[in-house]
């Protein structure tokens, strides 16, 4: 079947996540190694009998692959190799043009603040989204794309989105919060921090090492928030919070830039209460736990 749908000039939501799903056959939520031959073997293939060119995009991936065989896609890239009829995840990406805007909408829909996207609220906001740019919808449509966005971004099938999975919306290039994914500690002993008052994780094994990355753990994120809340009012004011940052980005030089502070700070200070950034909002950036 997503064979027959290569052949399509056009390529309907759903069709693309069933394309998406048949080639990524170990789950990891990319197309790699074996799969990612398969598909490009099989995209060629199903183009001519179509009596299809490649397209450009699909040209430029195949050369691109040809210089490097260890590439690997994730789904937001296959959406602009492959002709999907409503481009509706590059249309996403174009409306949120900065993680600060995205993390707005964040606060905004997250209605219950539970720290979830859940079905109704993502709804509402792609209605909302669709609206702004005046693209024409019906209510089908409308639940075709959510269904569709839940099932592309909720990584653990629980049918809501915390804020890691729905920030893939973002392009790479402004999707500083993929940094805090990959590694939040690091090193023999892993410190989080990086001056004489740090707390400091015992050992490499204290923390939850995965190919998804690192985040501190519940209890080591409540030492974090109670070392850098210094006036103990039980929030951070963009003072404390950028404190925090150039440890963090100190200590994490491999992945965090410090030249771009300022850039993190605006972007999670959105989802603070007029300037003051509780507990549970940091926590959707900084632990694993919610």
């Amino acid at each position: 079947m997503a064979n027959a749908y290569l052949q399509g000039v056009e390529i309907s939501a759903s069709q693309f996540l069933d394309i998406f799903h048949h080639y990524d056959n170990d789950g990891n939520g990319y197309i790699e190694g074996k799969e990612l031959q398969n598909f490009i073997k099989e995209l060629q293939q199903a183009r001519k009998q179509a009596g299809l060119e490649l397209t450009d995009q699909m040209r430029a991936f195949v050369e691109e692959y040809e210089k490097n065989a260890d590439g690997k896609i994730d789904i937001v890239e296959l959406v602009q190799i492959l002709p999907t009829e409503e481009n509706f995840l590059l249309f996403f990406r174009q409306q949120l043009k900065s993680c600060t805007e995205f993390m707005e909408a964040w606060r905004t829909y997250d209605a219950d603040h539970s720290g979830y996207i859940e079905s109704d609220e993502l709804k509402n906001f792609l209605r909302d989204l669709l609206q702004r740019a005046k693209k024409p919808f019906d209510e089908k449509k409308l639940e075709e794309y959510t269904l569709t966005t839940l099932k592309i971004f909720d990584s653990n099938n629980d049918g809501k989105l915390c804020l890691s999975e729905m920030a893939r919306l973002l392009p790479d290039d402004e999707n500083f919060l993929l940094k805090f994914e990959v590694c939040i500690c690091q090193g023999e002993k892993s410190s989080i921090l990086c001056h004489d008052d740090c707390y400091c994780l015992n050992s490499k094994s204290d923390t939850d090492l995965s190919l998804q990355g690192v985040k501190m753990a519940r209890k080591e994120f409540n030492k974090i928030f109670e070392l850098y809340d210094k006036d103990r009012n039980g929030y951070m004011d963009e003072n404390e919070l950028d404190a925090l940052l150039k440890d963090l980005c100190e200590k994490n030089k491999k992945v965090l830039e410090i030249g771009k502070i300022q850039v993190y700070k605006k972007a999670i200070m959105a989802l603070s209460d007029g300037g003051k950034l509780y507990r549970t909002e940091l926590a959707l950036v900084l632990c694993e736990e919610m």
